[in-house]
This record gives structure tokens, C-alpha cells and sequence, in this order.
């Protein structure tokens, strides 16, 4: 980075390497990640399949604001793009717009196989993608492991893709010495630990009523995650989906590191524009609310019922159940360099309130006397007021977010098809069999959050 550094300009992640101490300056810390480079290739059987789309674009995506060095895709890119992402016409065109490279196989880069069988074991890192119904998740590229069942849903492949991207991110920064050589998954549909998301699960069903109304809170890193899922489901009619926007920042250069809809192109804009832009390009009917989110207004009858919740603060998750939605998910992402990797999901309202959650405020790890804060400070790049804001902000992966806001619309998803919903999810990406799912004990039987059918849907054509 040349020139001036501010807090709002700096890579989260970039970030992780000089609050870890990694690096001993944001010079040394940029270098390390422009280093580093992926491969993903899409297997040829795969590459018209909508989950596996999904997939593909989800790691190029989620790829490229991670591996700063580049992302190159091989493959049968020529073929038609099956979703209904405003990317373009093909493979190609979408990988390209997300930022991503059409080339060959970089022999010494690690890599990503999206879809496909067991292939021959590879030096170096190689995983592969596997989804099947509800689940998702990564296996050796030479593993003979598959996973049962029928046809993936899209959220499967995001959250492949996150799985698979955190994967590759352990392995070139030295987080674990087991990446790649590892079974990592989960299921959407039964995300217990104990459910083995390899096995075929009759209990799924197919994905048929898609959310249609909802608020989202917040639109930075979980909340353009929440959009760019709700981009993947397969509407018959996104003209029946509407959105209300909820922010009040302006995109800023680090939102890109994290956010998966930003680019530099829309630096200095407001979120809510930005992402409304997009979500009409979508097909989708949006409207926007530019002012904090709090507990001093109340949710009209005629506005959407069910929210989904990416902020950041205390402050305004304590007001959740207090503005009248009748179903809210919430997911909140660790901030530092040790737990930036862990997410903790809740669906509101339920036992206890949302100001008894959210009581106490967490202090972060002190990481001013890391060698780059001090050289910042001994430069004159920043004055002591400057590095304490720089060292207050969070450390932030486009991964975190990207599975966090899959399970979060799963849950959603999982009570239009009336199945259970779960009051928390924890969830540590290092530790992912750790995890721990809790049952709402509310019965949201009968809450109707508002519903269209998918394009797979074989009964009534009507949105609800």
C-alpha cells in the first residue's frame, strides 16, 4: 500500500497477518497475500448443473478477495450459464465479471476441482467440491468417498465453496497442517454435528418455496452474502420477491475484502444503492431504509414480516425483537485474528430476549504493539489516535460470511418446507465437527413469512 493508510482502506485480511504478527509491516503483510494464487477447475460433467454453478462462482468470487495474487478458472467454460445471476451469458463471462481469470491449470498454485468423481492424487493442495440435496462440503481430490442422494440444491454449492476457500486459505497461511487431506462438511437441512452429510438423508425435500419478503439489516460483509444466496435460489418469478434494504455506510475500500457484491468501482457509495442496483438486476423489488437500525420504529403490517440481521453492533441487535418482525436470523462473525473464523447464528424471537443476549460488550485482543502498528506509528503514517481506530477494526474472510449466510437462509428456507428451526448455531471453521446446533423451542407452524415457488416447484404456481 502506498500513500496514506486509513482504517477504512486496509484488507481485512492483510489485517489478520499484522494483528497476528505474521507480518512487521502492512508492506511485508500486502506482499504475503498478492502471493498467493488459486486454481479451480469445474469438471466437464458438472458444468451445467446449477448447484455446481453455484459452486464455481461462489469460489472465484469469495477466491479472488482472498488469493490476491489471482484466481485462475479452467474448464468447459463455454457453457450456458444456468443461473439467473446477472453475470453474463456463459461460465466465461460470469468468471470474468467476478474478477476471475480463463486460463489453464496453475501447476503450483493450490487448487479447487468443483464437482465430479475421485480424480489422481496431485501434489501440493487439491481439493474437490461435493453436494448432494441439502449438503455440502469438500473432499480430497483422490478421495473415493462421494456423497449420497439426489440433486444438490444452490446454497449446497455456496456453501462448498466457503468450505473450500477456508480450506485453501489454511493451507497457504500455515493455519493447519491437515487442509486438503481432509472430509469437511455439513448439512443445511440438519446441520447437527452428529448427522453425517455424506450419507443420503430421505428426510430432505425438495426445494420448493422460496422466501419472498424479507428485510435485511445491514449490507456490508453477511448482509451482501445473504443477497448473493438469495441470488442463487432458482425463483420461477423474481419479480415476486421483495426487498427492504436496511444501511446507512458508504462502501469503502476494505469492503471489498469482505463483502462479495463490492468492487472499487462502487467505492464511496451507498450500500443500500449499490445493493438495490444489484438485486434489480436480479429481477428482484427492493426499497431502501437509510437510517440506524434501532428500537425507536416499528415494522408496518404491510412490510415484510421475516428479516435477516448482518450487523456488527450490540446496540442494534438488542433492538431486534422489539420492532415487530415475527422471524429474524442473526448471525454474528468473530472479529479477531484468533476467531475470525467462528460465526454464532439465533433466530428471534425466542426465550430470551435480545437485550439479555447481547447484555455485555466484548473487549478485543489489544494488538497495538504488533511491529507493524508501531512502525505506523514511529513513520507517521498514522498519529496514535489513527492506530488505535486502524487496530479496533475487525479481521474479516468473504468465506466467513458466505457460509454463515448460507446456514442463515437455510433456516428461512427450512421453515417454508416445515421443518425445524434452530434457536443457535455455533459454529468454529477450524473445529467444524465441534459444532453446536440448538432447537428453537417456539413452534413457527403457523407463520406464513411469505413464499413464491421455485422453478423446480411442481405444485401451485402462485406466490404466497
Amino acid at each position: 500500500m502506498t500513500g496514506q493508510i486509513s482504517p477504512d482502506s486496509l484488507h481485512r485480511l492483510v489485517k489478520h497477518a499484522i494483528d497476528s504478527g505474521v507480518a512487521t509491516s502492512v508492506a511485508e503483510a500486502e506482499a504475503l497475500f498478492r502471493g498467493y494464487r488459486l486454481t479451480v477447475e469445474i469438471d466437464g460433467a458438472a458444468a451445467a448443473d446449477p448447484a455446481q454453478q453455484a459452486a464455481l462462482l461462489t469460489t472465484v468470487a469469495l477466491g479472488r478477495r482472498v488469493f490476491l495474487g489471482g484466481v485462475t478458472v479452467a474448464g468447459p467454460l463455454k457453457t450456458p450459464l444456468k443461473l439467473a445471476m446477472p453475470l453474463g451469458r456463459t461460465l466465461a463471462e460470469a468468471v470474468q465479471a467476478l474478477g476471475g481469470a480463463v486460463g489453464e491449470t496453475v501447476i503450483d498454485a493450490p487448487t479447487i476441482v468443483i464437482g465430479g468423481g475421485a480424480r489422481e492424487r496431485r501434489g501440493g493442495f487439491c481439493v474437490r467440491t461435493v453436494t448432494a440435496g441439502w449438503r455440502g462440503g469438500i473432499l480430497p481430490v483422490h478421495s473415493e468417498l462421494e456423497a449420497e442422494g439426489g440433486s444438490a440444491m444452490p446454497l449446497s454449492g455456496m456453501l462448498a465453496a466457503g468450505l473450500a476457500v477456508n480450506e485453501a486459505f489454511l493451507f497457504v497461511n500455515g493455519g493447519m497442517p491437515a487442509a486438503g487431506w481432509r472430509a469437511v462438511g455439513l448439512s443445511l437441512w440438519r446441520p447437527e454435528s452428529e448427522v453425517d452429510w455424506l450419507l443420503s438423508d430421505e428426510t430432505e425435500p425438495a426445494l420448493t418455496y422460496l422466501p419472498s419478503r424479507l428485510w435485511l439489516i445491514g449490507l456490508g460483509h453477511l448482509g451482501q452474502a445473504y443477497l448473493w444466496g438469495l441470488g442463487l435460489l432458482p425463483y420461477r418469478d423474481p419479480a415476486d420477491v421483495a426487498l427492504i434494504l436496511q444501511d446507512i455506510d458508504v462502501i469503502t475500500d476494505s469492503t471489498e475484502s469482505t463483502s462479495i457484491l463490492s468492487d472499487s468501482t462502487i467505492v464511496g457509495k451507498k450500500k443500500t444503492r449499490m445493493m438495490a442496483a444489484w438485486a434489480e438486476r436480479r429481477g428482484f423489488a427492493t426499497s431502501i431504509q437509510e437510517r440506524p437500525f434501532a428500537a425507536d420504529f416499528k415494522r408496518q403490517a404491510d412490510e415484510p414480516a421475516a428479516a435477516l440481521c448482518g450487523l456488527d453492533n450490540g446496540v442494534g441487535r438488542r433492538a431486534l425483537d422489539r420492532v415487530g418482525f415475527d422471524f429474524i436470523v442473526e448471525a454474528g462473525l468473530g472479529r479477531g485474528h484468533r476467531d475470525f473464523r467462528t460465526m454464532r447464528l439465533h433466530v428471534l424471537p425466542g426465550r430470551r430476549p435480545a437485550a439479555d443476549i447481547w447484555k455485555e460488550v466484548r473487549q478485543g485482543e489489544k494488538v497495538e504493539d504488533r511491529p507493524a502498528y508501531t512502525r505506523l506509528l514511529a513513520d507517521g503514517v498514522l498519529d496514535r489516535c489513527g492506530m488505535t481506530q486502524l487496530a479496533g477494526k475487525a479481521v474479516g474472510a468473504p468465506f466467513v460470511g458466505s457460509i454463515a449466510a448460507a446456514l442463515a437462509l437455510s433456516e428461512l428456507l427450512r421453515l417454508l418446507h416445515g421443518g425445524p428451526v434452530n434457536q443457535l448455531i455455533d459454529i468454529d471453521l477450524l473445529s467444524l465437527d465441534q459444532r453446536l446446533v440448538s432447537r428453537h423451542p417456539n413452534d413457527f407452524a403457523d407463520l406464513n413469512p411469505g413464499f413464491t415457488m421455485g422453478l423446480d416447484a411442481r405444485s401451485l404456481g402462485a406466490s404466497g
